[in-house]
């Protein structure tokens, strides 16, 4: 057991994975594990699909484990988070929030899949960097390197405790001056303070209230964790930000968030201060989650399933997602962006919606 929220038991692996230098290296990780072949690690019938994995959610994602070889290599345009969306060496999570998006698209559960062909995914992203050149101007990603998301599908935190994959990547872009790595977490993984990244990846740690968290932040590092990380990992080269994220909003909500920023103001140094920016990002939810949450965890539904006060729409995949009242959602906005301004004025906020 490489962690508490990891005891894997069970392997579903693709042969061609297998066979891989970092492919061998996670299976000598977890020795004991049951080896179960499969011929795609996106089509797994019984972790993929199947509504009678909800009353499985956390077990599944505690015990297994997939391990495949990511076939599409692709960096795709944000400019919102980062320049662009890094292919990914992993997806799916250990971890259990109730908000999160990515069971949306893979079913349910979803435990971590890792990719064993992580040469192809480094290389892939070492061309793809040396293609933009120099940056040509500011934006709110960077005011002078092109940024990486190499996280969007998981927790790149939980990810190094299962391979070596995110510590490769790090390591690339301590070499790559154009270009920076970027990823948030929920996470405290003191592993990777020894990586020596150089100022050239960005750790976001997500944050929220702890009262917000203790329901809908399931087996993450707690929040005052998270806090009292942020000055070592600063201290260790890394350039650190803050997501608020998803901001919930409830009776109380703004008391709260006040107290979250206090907190933060006391527990971080004026170095973490000094280059400290945010990203706010209020609550989004999802139709088709909702129905799976009131299988397993119905308490974080009277939080974040509030048809009061949110709207449908549709998303690009054509599944119905909710967001908090056109108009009202602004004023939520600018409330919270005034908090912050007021009660940690030295937090750039990068964007917030």
């Amino acid at each position: 057991m490489t962690s508490p929220l990891l005891d894997i038991r069970r392997i579903y692996v693709e042969p061609a994975a297998a066979a891989l230098p970092r492919g061998k290296e996670i299976l000598a990780r977890f020795p004991e594990a049951q080896l179960v072949e499969v011929d795609s690690h996106q089509r797994i019938p019984e972790l993929h699909g199947d509504e009678a994995n909800v009353h499985r959610w956390v077990r599944i994602k505690r015990e297994a484990l997939v391990l495949g070889v990511k076939k599409t290599l692709t960096a795709r345009p944000n400019g919102r988070s980062a320049d662009f969306i890094a292919p990914s060496t992993a997806n799916g999570c250990a971890m259990a929030c109730a908000y999160c998006y990515v069971p949306r698209h893979k079913g349910y559960s979803n435990p971590v899949t890792v990719f064993a062909n992580i040469d192809k995914i480094t290389g892939y992203v070492h061309r793809h960097v040396a293609r933009q050149g120099t940056k040509p101007a500011p934006n709110e990603c960077d005011p002078e390197a092109w940024v990486y998301d190499i996280g969007e599908n998981s927790d790149c935190s939980l990810d190094a405790r299962i391979s070596d994959n995110v510590r490769d990547l790090v390591e690339l872009f301590r070499w790559l001056p154009t270009a920076k790595a970027s990823f948030a977490t929920k996470h405290v993984n003191r592993d990777l303070l020894d990586w020596d990244p150089q100022g050239r990846t960005r750790i976001r740690f997500s944050l929220m209230p702890a009262r917000d968290a203790k329901i809908l932040d399931i087996r993450t590092s707690p929040i005052a964790e998270r806090i009292a990380a942020i000055d070592d990992f600063v201290a260790a080269g890394y350039e650190v930000h803050v997501n608020f994220s998803p901001v919930v909003v409830r009776d109380g909500w703004l008391a709260d968030w006040a107290e979250l920023l206090d907190q933060l103001d006391a527990g971080i140094g004026a170095a973490a201060k000094a280059q400290l920016a945010a990203e706010v990002i209020f609550l989004t939810h999802n139709r088709d989650l909702h129905e799976v949450n009131l299988g397993w965890h119905p308490k974080a539904e009277e939080l974040i399933w509030r048809p009061e006060l949110q709207q449908p729409k549709r998303s690009q995949n054509g599944s119905w997602n909710v967001r908090y009242r056109t108009g009202a959602k602004g004023g939520y906005v600018a409330a919270l962006t005034e908090l912050i301004a007021a009660r940690t004025p030295y937090c750039r906020i990068r964007y917030a919606f």
